[in-house]
């Protein structure tokens, strides 16, 4: 008898696991994995929801593992969904609901392959699944709380698979071998507040923030690097909330989102863009306050043994050589980078985060097939 990953993923979708609540998701996943023989812990940290499960030895040499989350974002306007956002409902090959494509699907396929695989074929090894309810929020206690268990357990992967929707448009096509780098920086410049008709008694904030704005947006960053694009500067607000034409303003506010590849690191542009700070608050005679968050680092794992397994899983099932990309935004593999060797293969993610999100569910079992003959063939 085989485990069903479309069924399991209804049975996910239907936990209304918006972040950081679980609605009982993870409880959905426990009770498969600790019927196979699954020994699985609880590791909640900071109010939220964390699931370790291991299948084998602790610290085997061969020990697979698998990463996923089963939170979820809001459902936005309810009202605008042609389907129960929760409802699990089928309708012309599609399963809806928030989340079925990001990730509930991943996590029922892989939690599917690891359990018929290791009660059909139980391997020399171990294999490990860390499942958290906290990536799509601050991801603080999610990913990290559970590596953070795992070295005080003397638990360890050999080597990891994140299931992120990692596909633009056709199954198989992409698989992730590394992350850029993501921080934002947002920035206050204060000056002294006038009549306009006076500019001379003021200290006006707003070519100050302009200036800056202007240097940090104009300024190439870099080329990009064999794996990664140029790294992007973004200027996503400005705002100084002045309705008044006759008021030269005491402060004004604008933020930036930075992506950036293996070339730089959060430390060194966060020490550029202080510079530049400085540079316009000394020319203008204004303060200039800067507060930095660094969402992680760009990270690669080199092309070789782990990327090879998993692409020809891929085509094998698929008929589609995976292209080897680092693109998109973040996702926990940031964190597992510092464990243990990480790639990231998934679903088509074309509506992820959109309203009727939904997987093909025909993509479902295509991608727990996947995840079954990565087993196979790592434990050979």
């Amino acid at each position: 008898m085989t485990t069903d990953a479309a069924r399991l993923t209804a049975d996910l979708i239907r936990c209304a696991s918006v972040t950081p609540e679980d609605d009982g998701a993870l409880d959905v996943v426990e009770s498969v994995l600790a019927q196979a023989g699954f020994s699985c812990v609880r590791v909640d940290r900071g109010g939220v929801r964390n699931l370790f499960a291991r299948w084998g030895d602790k610290a085997h040499p061969r020990t697979f593992g698998f990463n996923g989350h089963t939170d979820v974002v809001p459902v936005g306007d309810a009202a605008a969904w042609t389907m129960p956002p929760f409802g699990a409902q089928e309708k012309d090959g599609f399963l809806y609901g928030r989340g079925a494509t990001d990730m509930k699907s991943g996590v029922a396929a892989f939690a599917a392959a690891a359990v018929d695989f290791v009660t059909q074929t139980p391997p020399d090894g171990a294999v490990i699944l860390t499942i958290t309810g906290d990536e799509e929020g601050e991801s603080i206690d999610g990913t990290t709380a559970l590596l953070d268990y795992m070295v005080k357990a003397g638990e360890r992967m050999s080597a990891c698979l994140v299931g992120e929707p990692t596909c633009p448009d056709r199954m198989g096509e992409m698989m992730k071998i590394g992350r850029r780098g993501s921080m934002s920086a947002w920035f206050t410049v204060t000056g002294v507040q006038g009549h306009s008709a006076y500019p001379h008694r003021a200290k006006n904030p707003l070519p100050a923030m302009a200036r800056l704005m202007d240097r940090l947006a104009s300024h190439t960053l870099d080329e990009g690097t064999d794996h990664f694009d140029a790294s992007t500067l973004a200027v996503v607000t400005i705002d100084t909330g002045n309705p008044a034409t006759n008021v030269i303003p005491a402060q004004s506010r604008a933020a930036v989102n930075i992506r950036f590849n293996d070339l730089h690191s959060g430390a060194s542009l966060t020490a550029w863009m202080q510079g530049e700070a400085d540079r316009v608050a000394e020319e203008f005679g204004v303060a200039v306050e800067m507060k930095v968050k660094i969402s992680g680092d760009s990270f690669l794992t080199p092309p070789g043994a782990l990327s090879d397994l998993v692409a020809a899983a891929v085509e094998a099932e698929t008929g589609v050589a995976p292209v080897l990309s680092t693109s998109g935004g973040t996702s926990d593999a940031r964190f597992v980078k510092d464990h243990c060797p990480v790639v990231e293969f998934g679903l088509v993610g074309r509506t992820m985060h959109q309203v009727d999100e939904r997987v093909e569910i025909a993509q479902i079992h295509q991608l727990k097939a996947i995840y079954g003959r990565i087993l196979r063939d790592y434990f050979a």
